[in-house]
C-alpha cells in the first residue's frame, strides 16, 4: 500500500509539472509530439520538429521524493537503466527511450529480476537543448508490469499441444481476456497468473461483460430470476428452469437431445472420451492408441500445407504428398499399439524397405534415413481392427535439398480378396468407390469415374479418379476439337468421350455386391447418350448447335435399415443424360483451319428418398398453414411445450405437476366468471 501512495504522489507531482514545462517550451515555438508519455512497454519515441538542438539529456526522477533534476544541457544521461538514442531527419529528430533491464518476476537462479508484483514506477525527462538553452522537455511517466509484453518474455517456452473440447459440453473460453499465457493481463480480474498483489491494482476497473467473463445477469426467461424481476403472476407457469451454465456465451451450448436432466449439460458421455471405447469404432471416429492418444498421419489441410499430427478417422482412406526437409523428413514412424476398438491391443508389424543411395553425391553433406513414403493397411471387420501394418520406403538425400514425402492410410475388411475391395459391407460408406461392372462380360468389377486434370486441362492426358459414395461432385477438362469435323462428328466425340467415364451397365446395390449375384446390381438408365439422328449439321462454320458437352450422373440412394445401430445405405438407381450447348468459335469472318478447344463436364448427385413414403398432410394442414410451425415464426402448438417429453430443463413430474396446477386455476377462472353466473341463474330461475 505504500508503493501505492507513492506512485499517486508522483502521479500529482508530474501532472503539476507538465504544465511548467509546457509553458517553458511554448517559448522558444518547439515542443515534442507527443509532449508527455504515458508508458506501459519497455520502448517509446517521440519527435521534435524545426528543431535546432544539438544535444539531448535524459533525466529520471528522484524515488523519495518525486522531483526531476533540474535540467542541464551537458548531454549526458543521468541513469544506468535507461537509454536514449536521437536520430535526425531534415529537421526532425526523432528521440527513442528505450528500459536496459530485464522485466521478470524473481525465481531460483536469475538476477537482475523484479521483487515485487510492480516491478517499474518511475519519471523520466527529455531535454533538448542549443548550446546551454533548453528548447524543449519530454515528460514520461514510466508504469510497467514485468512480463506483459512479448518482448520481455525469456527462458524455455513448452509448445504442448493444446486439447480444445467439445463445445456442447465444455466451454471453449472461460476467460476471455486472458491473452498472454503465463502471465497477467492488466484488467482482467479472471487470469489465473495474477496475484492478489497484481489484482488490487485494478480490481475497480477489471473487464466486464462476455470479453471479461462475466454473463451475468442472466436472460429473463429464466425461473431463477422471478424474485428480482417484475414478473406477472403466470411467470412460474412459463418460465424455465436450466442452469446459469447453459448459455451460448463462452461456448456454452445446451443439447437437450444428449443431455440428460440428471446429468450436468456439460459432462461428457462415456463413449466420447478417448480411450474409454467398449462399443468399438464407427466411420468417422478417430482412432485411439492404448495411450488414449490420437492415432495420427500427416495429411494435407484447408491451407495447402502439411499438418504433422492429423488424426486418423476409422474407415477413411488418406493419401497426403508433403514437401518436407531434412529434419521434418527424418524417419519417425508410428509404433505405438493402438486400440482396437473394443479392448484389444493391436500391436503394428512394420516393414522396412531402403531406397539405394548410391548415386547420392551430396559433398559430405548427406542427410541419412529420412523416410519418403509410408503406406499404412488397417485390416477392420465390423466396428474394430484386426491388423495394422506399415510398410516405409527411407533412405538418403542431401542435406539442402527437399524431397516430397507420400503417406497413404488404407482400409481393408478382414474378408477381402487381393483382387478387389468392397465399399460396404452390406450398405455402402460414406466416400468409398461406387461399384459398377458389366455384367454381359467377364472383366471384373470396376467404377464409374470422373475426370482429374492435370498439367494444360486437357481431356487426353487427363488422369480418372473414382466416384465416392454421397459425394456430390463437378469436375471437367478441355477437348481438342478440329475446324475441319462438321458438327455430326463433333456430336459423336464429345458424346464417346463423355461415355467412357460411366463403361459398365450396372452399378452394385450395396457396397458388398458381388458379380455372381444378379440382384446386387441395378441397371444404368440412359437418358439420350447418343447425339440425335435428328441434329442439325450446322450451316454456319464454326457454330454447332446441340453438343453434348455436359454429362449429368444421377445416383438415388436410401436407408433401408440398421446394423447395429449404423444405418445401411443402398443405391436404388442410376440415371445418366447429357445437356446440350451450341458450341462457337471465337474467331473472325474467316476461321483457321486449326484445332480449338471445348471444354466438357461431368457432374454426379446423389438424390436421397425416404425409405417409406411421407404420411400426407391433411386438409387441415394444407388450409391452415398459419398453424404450421415450420412456416411460422410464432408456433401455437408450441405452447404446452414445457409439458411435453421433449421439454428437459426440470423433471417431467414437476411439469406435470404445475400443468394440472395451471389447468385448474384456468378452469377455476372459467367457472367464476360473468358468462357461467349468468348460466346459473338462467339454470336456477323458477
Amino acid at each position: 500500500m505504500a508503493r501505492l501512495s507513492l506512485a499517486m504522489s508522483l502521479r500529482g507531482i508530474l501532472w503539476g509539472l507538465l504544465w511548467l514545462f509546457r509553458a517553458g517550451a511554448q517559448d522558444g515555438e518547439q515542443d515534442f509530439q507527443p509532449s508527455f508519455i504515458h508508458m506501459s512497454g519497455t520502448m517509446v519515441t517521440a519527435s521534435l520538429t524545426n528543431s535546432q538542438a544539438d544535444t539531448f539529456s535524459l533525466a529520471v526522477a528522484d524515488n523519495e521524493t518525486g522531483l526531476l533534476p533540474l535540467s542541464d544541457c551537458n548531454g549526458r544521461n543521468r541513469t544506468d537503466d535507461w537509454s536514449l538514442q536521437v536520430t535526425h531527419q531534415g529537421n526532425v529528430s526523432r528521440v527513442t527511450v528505450s528500459l536496459t533491464r530485464h522485466l521478470q518476476l524473481c525465481i531460483s537462479n536469475l538476477t537482475d529480476c523484479c521483487v515485487e508484483a510492480l516491478c517499474l514506477l518511475q519519471s523520466l525527462q527529455v531535454s533538448a537543448c542549443q548550446g546551454a538553452k533548453v528548447m524543449a522537455r519530454l515528460l514520461i511517466q514510466a508504469e510497467i508490469y514485468p512480463n506483459t509484453t512479448s518482448g520481455n518474455l525469456t527462458g524455455k517456452i513448452e509448445e504442448n499441444a493444446t486439447v480444445i473440447p467439445n463445445q456442447v459440453f465444455h466451454p471453449l473460453g472461460s476467460c476471455p481476456c486472458n491473452l498472454t499465457a503465463g502471465a497477467c493481463d492488466i484488467q482482467c480480474c479472471c487470469d489465473q497468473d495474477c496475484t492478489p498483489e497484481m489484482k488490487q491494482l485494478f480490481e475497480s476497473s477489471c473487464f466486464e461483460g462476455v470479453f471479461g467473463g462475466d454473463v451475468n445477469p442472466p436472460f429473463d426467461q429464466l425461473c431463477s430470476v422471478q424474485s428480482g424481476n417484475l414478473a406477472p403472476d403466470w411467470f412460474p407457469f412459463l418460465c424455465v428452469q436450466s442452469s446459469v451454465n447453459n448459455s451460448p456465451f463462452l461456448g456454452y451450448f445446451y443439447d437437450g437431445s444428449t443431455s440428460s436432466s440428471q446429468a450436468s449439460s456439460f459432462k461428457l458421455p462415456l463413449q466420447a472420451i478417448p480411450g474409454k471405447l467398449s462399443n468399438g469404432y464407427r466411420q468417422g471416429d478417430p482412432i485411439l492408441t492404448v495411450h488414449n492418444d490420437y492415432f495420427t498421419v500427416p495429411q494435407l489441410f484447408i491451407a495447402g500445407q502439411c499438418a504433422r499430427n492429423a488424426p486418423v478417422s476409422f474407415l477413411r482412406d488418406v493419401e497426403a504428398k508433403c514437401v518436407a526437409t531434412c529434419q521434418e523428413a527424418r524417419s519417425s514412424v508410428f509404433s505405438s499399439a493402438v486400440n482396437s476398438g473394443v479392448g484389444d491391443n493391436i500391436k503394428p508389424e512394420v516393414i522396412y524397405e531402403e531406397r539405394s543411395s548410391a548415386l547420392l553425391s551430396c559433398a559430405n553433406k548427406e542427410c541419412r534415413n529420412v523416410t519418403f513414403a509410408e503406406d499404412y493397411i488397417i485390416v477392420w471387420e465390423g466396428k474394430r481392427i484386426k491388423e495394422l501394418k506399415i510398410k516405409v520406403l527411407y533412405g538418403g538425400m542431401c542435406l539442402e535439398e527437399t524431397i516430397t514425402q507420400k503417406f497413404t492410410v488404407t482400409f481393408v475388411t478382414a474378408n477381402a480378396t487381393s483382387l478387389e475391395e468392397f465399399s460396404g459391407n452390406p450398405g455402402y460408406q460414406l466416400g468409398k468407390p461406387v461399384r459398377a461392372a458389366n455384367l454381359t462380360s467377364l472383366a471384373p468389377v470396376t467404377t464409374l469415374n470422373l475426370w482429374k486434370p492435370v498439367g494444360e486441362n486437357l481431356c487426353s492426358s487427363a488422369n480418372l479418379t473414382p466416384l465416392l459414395f454421397g459425394f456430390n461432385s463437378i469436375s471437367g477438362c478441355l477437348m481438342e476439337v478440329s475446324l475441319a469435323d462438321n458438327c455430326r462428328q463433333l456430336r459423336e466425340d464429345v458424346a464417346a468421350r463423355l461415355n467412357s467415364l460411366v463403361q459398365a451397365s450396372h452399378v452394385g446395390k450395396r457396397g458388398n455386391a458381388r458379380k455372381e449375384i444378379s440382384d446386387d446390381w441395378v441397371e444404368v438408365l440412359r437418358v439420350n447418350a447418343s447425339s440425335s439422328p435428328n441434329a442439325s449439321d450446322g450451316s454456319l462454320r464454326g457454330i454447332c448447335p446441340d453438343v453434348p458437352a455436359h454429362l449429368n450422373i444421377q445416383i438415388i440412394t436410401a436407408d433401408v435399415g440398421a446394423i447395429e445401430g449404423i444405418p445401411q445405405e443402398e443405391i436404388l438407381g442410376v440415371q445418366i443424360g447429357f445437356s446440350t450447348i451450341t458450341w462457337q468459335v471465337p474467331c473472325g469472318l474467316a476461321c483457321p483451319e486449326n484445332a480449338s478447344s471445348l471444354p466438357v463436364s461431368a457432374a454426379v448427385q446423389f438424390i436421397k428418398v425416404p425409405a417409406q413414403p411421407p404420411v400426407p398432410k391433411t386438409r387441415f394442414q394444407i388450409n391452415y398453414t398459419e398453424y404450421d410451425c415450420r412456416r411460422n415464426d410464432v408456433c401455437w402448438p408450441e405452447l404446452f411445450y414445457p409439458m411435453t417429453r421433449y421439454y428437459t430443463g426440470e423433471p417431467y413430474s414437476h411439469t406435470l405437476a404445475k400443468g394440472l396446477v395451471l389447468v385448474f386455476f384456468v378452469l377455476l377462472a372459467v367457472v367464476l366468471s360473468n358468462p357461467c353466473n349468468g348460466i346459473l341463474r338462467l339454470w336456477n330461475k323458477p
